[in-house]
């Protein structure tokens, strides 16, 4: 009997999947804010479906964005300043959650994975 449950215990458990209302997020205001150093610094975004433009230290640069599925999008600058800003982002919304998602990132082309949570402010 004891065998029986723990199965059934390990059979929900891997039926279990993350919440991800990715089209709830396609558009919007939103805020990121990465530790940076000793301080966390705080980038606002705002996003159509092919267009972000972010806001960081008082200055404004625009995005396209390509999206790949519901929860997957490309975006590259639209006027880079230099060659690192010519690369373009690969973005994975993971999870959701009410006004919030998870997201991982890393530039086209590279393996290492970086992580952080974006929260939607206005529609």
């Amino acid at each position: 009997m004891r065998i029986v449950f723990i199965a059934h215990l390990f059979f929900l458990a891997s039926c279990f999947q993350p919440e991800r209302k990715c089209e709830d997020f396609k558009k919007g205001t939103f805020t990121y804010e990465a530790m940076v150093g000793t301080e966390v610094l705080t980038t606002t975004f705002v996003r159509n479906d092919s267009i972000e433009i972010d806001y960081f230290k008082g200055k404004a640069d625009t995005s396209s964005i390509r999206w790949i599925n519901d929860c997957e999008y490309v975006v590259k600058k639209l006027h880079p300043k230099n060659m690192a800003e010519e690369k373009a982002i690969h973005m994975k919304i993971l999870t959701t959650n009410n006004n919030q998602y998870t997201f991982e990132y890393n530039i086209v082309g590279e393996k290492q994975k970086l992580r952080g949570t974006a929260v939607k402010v206005a529609d």
